[in-house]
């Protein structure tokens, strides 16, 4: 064994307490398999394949985690979409379980070969098809209505380019952000959304033109409050809670964070939030080093190194 691999091996070592932990929280025990084999067939690129912009920004950890919070907290804002997840959802009860289920559907429709992730887009399609209710202002909602579905696509893929950003390349060239909106909304389409932007202005104008059906109501913040308790099954569970659910908040933009009634000293800590995750990020990378993203590449015969930028 060479010297630098004798280096990695020990490194790995060091940061394997960690994976299990994060493991633990991703799926609910260390052992637990993924009903996804992301190493077959040889060759499948998948919906995105190795060469797309989606393959890099969703392999960061750290980055997708912060940016799912961030989705999360905008997602909330919206009443008619807070409803079908107030009416049809147990996350009062399992607030974990739904990040994990939403964290299964993007790993699988980013890095899982072609079969499985349109198997997992048909299943969340049939989810939706019994989603159905009336919002507290007495409208009508439907969970694969095209509007709703684009709110939550847009939410999510706008939070995770700002969690990559952030974290992992304050510089991203706009070309690359606007391929990345492109690419990402053949899932949302997938899905059965419609007229989904698909670059930087069209995210931009998007927001702009769905901001007047948006408010901050007794549902957000009881939905927010579920998220702020949620138990963790790790050590250091609240320090660890705080430090994602602020650097998640630290996304936000600045008339969500508004609107979200988030204090000038309330942003202040997210951003403190955020430092923190960032100084965590190399020993969390390294303990996933080996995750869906990884896979993917072996499975295609390209090294991970294909998921960096440049």
């Amino acid at each position: 064994m060479k010297p630098a691999d004798g280096l990695r091996l020990l490194r790995r070592q060091a940061v394997a307490p960690l994976r299990q932990r994060i493991l633990t929280v991703l799926r609910g025990s260390p052992s637990a398999r993924l009903s996804i084999d992301y190493s077959q067939p040889v060759g499948d690129p998948g919906l995105f394949g190795p060469d797309s912009v989606t393959w890099k920004i969703h392999s960061d950890f750290p980055a997708m985690m912060a940016g799912g919070i961030c989705a999360l907290m905008l997602q909330t804002l919206h009443p008619s979409a807070l409803a079908g997840v107030w009416d049809h959802s147990d996350f009062r009860e399992d607030v974990l379980g739904r990040l994990r289920r939403t964290t299964a559907f993007v790993a699988g429709t980013t890095y899982a070969p072609t079969a499985g992730a349109e198997g997992l887009i048909e299943q969340v399609r049939n989810i939706h098809r019994r989603v159905r209710g009336t919002a507290p202002d007495g409208s009508a909602y439907s969970a694969d209505d095209p509007e709703l579905l684009t709110w939550v696509h847009v939410t999510e893929m706008w939070s995770f380019l700002q969690g990559y950003r952030r974290h992992v390349a304050p510089d991203l060239d706009r070309a690359l952000a606007d391929r990345y909106f492109d690419e990402t909304r053949c899932i949302a389409e997938a899905l059965g959304a419609r007229e989904v932007p698909g670059s930087v202005a069209a995210v931009d104008q998007y927001f702009e033109a769905v901001r007047g059906q948006l408010e901050f109501s007794a549902r957000s913040r009881e939905v927010l409050a579920v998220l702020n308790r949620i138990e963790l099954p790790m050590p250091g569970a609240t320090a660890v809670r705080g430090t994602f659910l602020g650097a998640g908040a630290a996304l936000l933009p600045d008339w969500a964070a508004q609107l979200l009634g988030r204090t000038a000293l309330r942003r202040a800590r997210d951003r403190a939030a955020q430092r923190a995750l960032r100084a965590a990020s190399p020993a969390i990378r390294l303990a996933l080093a080996d995750g869906a993203s990884a896979v993917a590449c072996r499975r295609v015969g390209r090294d991970r190194s294909a998921l960096a930028f440049g």
